[in-house]
């Protein structure tokens, strides 16, 4: 299992097109991927599930990943961040 502890620097937080960027991101994968705030887990391949977490700027989440593609996801993840200033 790979972590990934973040902050979100975008105004918005992770609502609409942030969120939807990331799921589409993770989405193409085959490993369980999770995102963690505040206690309150949720699955990152799901739009509602991550809007359910309610994720603002400058909130600090974890992302967990667990599986085959771990390496790969988390390369994706980092490179969609950076192109969209997501973290």
């Amino acid at each position: 299992m790979r972590e990934l502890t973040v902050t979100i620097k975008t105004k918005t937080g992770l609502h609409a097109r942030p969120a939807a960027l990331l799921v589409n991101t993770v989405s193409k994968g085959k490993s369980k991927v999770t995102i963690e705030k505040n206690g309150k887990e949720a699955n990152l391949k799901s739009l509602l599930g991550l809007l359910s977490l309610g994720v603002e700027e400058n909130d600090t989440v974890t992302i967990k990943v667990d599986g085959k593609d771990e390496d790969e996801i988390i390369a994706a993840l980092s490179q969609c961040a950076k192109e969209n200033e997501l973290w």
